[in-house]
């Protein structure tokens, strides 16, 4: 392309000048730069070009048309992580001049999908490989023939999971997918994070704001500012990278004598912390492996618990003992790291496990065994522990639903926990966090805590409105916390409590508590189901059954529905139950049915926090 002179308004310089320019231009700047001129003829207003900035592969950013400055930021959330950094994220690009809208996918109109230019999604996968309840809707429409083509769409995804589980990151991956199947253009590359997201989530955020700094004149945002992005969304000094170091205040066992169960509750000082919290949030705790697996590890392997090791990327260091039981995971296995592992060593029988069509056997290994497992069954003491715990995760917190109010027990959390033990492949197991407050944990002590913010799971803003809670054994904690938190705020809406365990005498959580709440009229009814005390096993979802025509009423009357518990059995159990209620009492069709509780879902109405 050369510009010709003829006829032509530009002077020799000038005409030089562009025929230096043009031949290099790509068709996108060449489109820039045409929207770019028409946007200065328009308003009447001269610009400045500045020298383009580079992007994160180190090539020349191409600018982007001004509309780039308006950002559309989306999270599904089960747990509140995916909430904290898209709202902290959203935050630092408005500090940098961006027009940003910040929505729960449950609260974003579908079909204004096609209008977005710029969208930035964080998402986090729940159980195996499904959608988060928030994002439950937004996920079906996109998969569906309703979805627009999205061609002038920009987007990037960050994707929340666990290596643990098998469809890591599976929505984040399903959403990333999809966009770009609608004709949607990826802005950056999506970023898969473990449970320990702070570190790749940070560097997301970097790489997403250098290529929107360079399609605009905005000044670019330091790397150590974003990071802080990745906190929890709380105004004190102390979240999940920097814990607070709460005291123990009370540990008490709730179970009676002869139960085979033991169910701590455990009161923490939050005083002089800065930490607050709603009913509905969760407390996480910063665990402490079993000392006993620890050493059991070392001598397997044939390593020196003395030796010091590299535990970051940063050069912090720690003896192999402290090392196991403060730094590294060494309770669960994943795919990823057997993987890994297969590498430092020759034994054939790991290496035919990680084949293709042994799936199902890996699985199975994996569900059912730990790292103490995995030495001793392949023989690798000959990998020295430099090299092994290079390919150990951090070890995860351990989030509980909080079981207190602020409002009744202000500077203080409680919890309530289960405590896990048992036998398997012939040897005692223990559940890292449980085990720890059950046997080393006493008055006294400190625990490393944050507060996790859980938006999904929160009482009604309306302190009229009736609730329904579902809550068998420990999933009772955060009605304990609402019906606390009603009682001081003097609510005036009914409440009703489905709550089951083995027995009556030994394992009625908290028993005086709502008794006392009953006789106050602060908890209207109360339903419960002790499942070892009759000849047929009887739980929450049977109590359902029975008092459906009620159920049926409340909801009917505006009542908003809560379940907390095992995810797995208990609350898909529930689910259905609920459907099946709106079937015999309201008449509904099945696929009826199943609409009513999504729009309940989307209303807010119907909230869980399972696990």
């Amino acid at each position: 392309m050369e510009l010709q002179v003829i006829n032509s308004p530009f002077t020799q310089e000038q005409t030089e000048l562009l025929n230096r320019l043009l031949p290099t231009l790509s068709e996108t700047q060449r489109i820039w730069l045409s929207g770019y001129l028409t946007a200065i003829q328009a308003s009447g207003v001269a610009a400045t070009l500045e020298a383009p900035a580079v992007n994160a592969a180190g090539q020349p950013a191409v600018p982007a048309p001004a509309i780039s400055k308006e950002i559309t930021v989306l999270f599904g959330s089960q747990t509140g992580n995916s909430s904290g950094i898209a709202k902290k994220f959203s935050k630092k690009l408005q500090e940098q001049g961006f027009e940003v809208t910040t929505s729960s996918m449950s609260d974003f109109k579908p079909n204004n999908l096609k209008k977005v230019q710029n969208l930035l999604i964080v998402v986090s996968t729940h159980g195996e490989g499904e959608p988060p309840d928030s994002a439950i809707a937004f996920h079906e429409f996109l998969h569906s023939k309703r979805a627009p083509k999205l061609d002038d769409l920009k987007f990037s995804v960050l994707a929340l999971g666990d290596t643990s589980y098998e469809f890591f990151c599976q929505t984040g991956k399903d959403f990333d997918n999809r966009l770009a199947e609608l004709g949607g253009t990826r802005l950056t590359p999506r970023v898969d994070c473990d449970v320990d997201f702070e570190e790749p989530a940070a560097e997301w955020m970097n790489n997403v704001l250098s290529e929107l700094n360079a399609a605009s004149t905005l000044t670019p945002v330091s790397v150590s500012s974003v990071g802080a992005a990745a906190s929890t969304s709380t105004e004190s000094e102390f979240t999940r990278s920097n814990p607070f170091q709460a005291e123990v205040l009370e540990n008490l066992n709730l179970n009676g004598r002869g139960s085979d169960r033991e169910t701590r509750h455990i009161e923490l000082s939050l005083e002089g912390s800065g930490l607050s919290y709603e009913p509905g949030d969760s407390l996480g705790i910063i665990p402490q492996n079993h000392p006993l697996l620890v050493e059991e590890i070392i001598a397997a392997a044939g390593w020196n618990g003395e030796e010091i090791i590299q535990v970051s990327k940063k050069g912090d260091t720690l003896s192999l003992q402290d090392a196991l039981t403060k730094y590294f995971e060494i309770t669960v296995l994943t795919k990823p790291l057997l993987e890994q592992i297969v590498n430092l060593t020759s034994n054939a029988q790991l290496r035919k496990l990680l084949e293709p069509g042994n799936e199902q056997e890996l699985r199975n290994y994996i569900n059912d065994h730990d790292l103490l497992d995995l030495i001793q069954d392949f023989d690798l003491r000959g990998v020295t522990a430099s090299e092994f715990v290079t390919l150990l995760r951090k070890i995860p917190a351990r989030l509980y639903s909080i079981a207190s109010s602020p409002s009744a027990y202000p500077d203080e959390v409680h919890l309530t926990v289960r405590t896990v033990r048992y036998q398997a492949n012939g040897r005692d197991r223990y559940g890292v966090c449980s085990v720890q407050l059950a046997e080393r944990i006493e008055p006294g002590d400190q625990l490393p805590v944050f507060i996790q913010n859980n938006d999904n799971f929160k009482l009604p803003a309306n302190p009229d409105a009736p609730i329904i809670m579902i809550g068998p054994g420990t999933g009772v904690a955060p009605f304990r916390a609402f019906i606390g938190e009603r009682e001081e705020q003097g609510a005036g809406g009914k409440s009703w409590l489905f709550y089951g365990d083995q027995h009556f005498a030994t394992d009625f959580l908290y028993q005086v508590e709502w008794q006392r709440w009953l006789a106050d009229g602060v908890l209207t009814r109360m339903d419960v189901a002790f499942s070892r005390d009759t000849d047929e096993k009887v739980y929450v979802q049977h109590r359902m059954l029975e008092r459906s025509r009620e159920l049926y009423e409340w909801l009917q009357e505006g009542a908003y529905i809560y379940v907390c518990g095992d995810e797995k059995k208990m609350a898909h159990d529930v689910h259905s139950t609920l459907a099946a209620i709106l079937v015999q009492e309201g008449g509904l069709t099945m696929e009826a049915a199943t609409d009513y509780l999504i729009q309940l879902q989307q209303d807010k109405r119907y909230q869980r926090d399972v696990y």
